[in-house]
């Protein structure tokens, strides 16, 4: 008889009561086909289901297993991918009418990964268009006449929903860290080019970043053991009063919301009475200009990787797509490289900050997700990060004055993902627990 999956909420769960024998792959994609059932006409979270699919991969895993084949460390786990990411047995549309239907021939790197490491593809999640600002149809799970955050709106809302455990997502600006905030759940942006982006729509490469969604952090570093080869071994619990920060408000605080403050204030409180407490420091005047940079960047690259759809079919592009396109075609090349060079001071600049400390904390959005599903919301506390190609964790815990998630945001060292996300770990304990 095999355990209920109400009593494997996790993916490391999951993997771990498959290997035992006490479930079923089967099970496991069957209760989260139910779940999915249940939720997704007022979630709306899924481009593409793939309920025959993802049963009969299920069953191929579940017939290898009993005949002594090797399992791999994502052994039966059911999941999502971003409609941003190619896959050869399912549309790819990335959020666009333009390539709606399309069939790629060959998985994004990614998800080759993750299948060969024995995860079950549910199906493509919702993304925004191109994975920019203009929303699909996704709502939030907590209340669904708020938006879930963009682009991977799709992967937060079902990660958070408890369709699946695991979803890919990608950030080229705030599109991991702030749809997980607005979600309540966990988010890796690892540190840029540590998954490649091979098959993944290019729209900022300098920025692009694949990440994932989930509901631990030991679920986070599954996926990441996964992802770079690594054998998966437990986060190891790091006592609250190891825990090293520095905490920022940064040079986007006027981007706060009421509920936000009072989110930040409380966090440093926490932190406060459950560890050693965070140093409270600002990030150096000379680098106020990261935001703009980073939307230099972005704008200079995504008017060149789009240029085919925007030739060819401006009049199926969102206005405000084509207008970012426009601006980012006229943007010449010195421009262009003094934005990369203050993102290389940045990174220096930043480094020295965090010198004795395990993490930076700063916001991870500027409160609660925003009520409407017209917008994403704003990407303020992401774009720095995301242009110095900083490891960051969304990291949830905390509530604002509607009841909705707001998580915080540690930004860790380049290719430190596994200290990192020890630190998420640590702080989502306090944060949680309100100690």
């Amino acid at each position: 008889m095999t355990t209920p999956l109400a009593t494997c909420p996790s993916a490391t769960a999951i993997a771990a009561a498959i290997a035992a024998g006490s479930l079923t792959a089967e099970a496991v994609v069957d209760a989260s086909l139910e779940r999915i059932a249940a939720r997704e006409p007022v979630v709306r979270a899924w481009e593409v289901l793939d309920a025959k699919g993802a049963i009969e991969r299920a069953r191929r895993l579940d017939r290898l297993w009993a005949a002594g084949g090797v399992r791999g460390a994502l052994g039966g786990v059911p999941l999502a991918v971003k409609d941003i990411l190619d896959t050869d047995d399912l549309p790819t549309g990335y959020g666009s009418p333009i390539h709606r239907g399309a069939r790629p021939v060959a998985d994004a790197w990614c998800v080759r990964k993750a299948r060969g490491g024995d995860a079950v593809v549910m199906g493509k999640t919702v993304t925004t268009e191109f994975a920019y600002f203009t929303p699909g149809p996704t709502a939030n799970p907590h209340d669904v006449a708020h938006t879930p955050g963009g682009s991977s709106s799709g992967s937060a809302a079902a990660v958070a929903d408890g369709m699946v455990p695991l979803a890919f997502g990608t950030q080229t600006a705030a599109s991991l860290i702030r749809p997980a905030s607005y979600c309540g759940v966990f988010a890796l942006k690892p540190t840029h080019g540590t998954v490649s982006l091979a098959g993944a729509k290019p729209f900022a490469p300098s920025l692009d970043t694949i990440g994932w969604l989930a509901r631990s952090a030991d679920d986070l570093e599954l996926m990441r053991s996964a992802m770079v080869d690594e054998l998966y071994v437990p986060l190891e619990a790091m006592a609250s009063a190891d825990l090293r920060l520095v905490a920022s408000r940064t040079h986007e605080w006027p981007a706060i919301d009421e509920g936000g403050a009072i989110a930040w204030d409380e966090a440093l409180a926490r932190v406060s009475r459950g560890g050693r407490g965070a140093t409270v420091v600002d990030v150096p005047t000379a680098l106020a200009g990261l935001v703009d940079a980073q939307k230099t960047v972005m704008a200079y690259e995504a008017a060149r990787s789009l240029a085919p759809e925007l030739r060819d079919h401006r009049a199926r592009m969102s206005d405000a797509i084509v207008g970012l396109l426009d601006a980012g075609g006229a943007i010449d090349d010195a421009r262009y490289r003094e934005a990369l060079a203050l993102a290389d001071a940045g990174r220096r600049g930043i480094a020295d900050l965090m010198r004795d400390a395990d993490a930076l904390l700063v916001p991870a959005a500027p409160g609660e997700a925003p009520h409407g599903l017209h917008a994403t919301g704003d990407p303020a506390f992401s774009r720095v990060w995301t242009l110095l190609g900083l490891p960051c964790v969304s990291v949830p815990g905390l509530a604002g004055p509607k009841g909705l998630p707001i998580g915080m945001q540690l930004v860790g060292r380049p290719r430190e993902e596994r200290a990192l996300l020890r630190a998420a770990e640590c702080l989502h304990r306090m944060l949680a627990s309100g100690r």
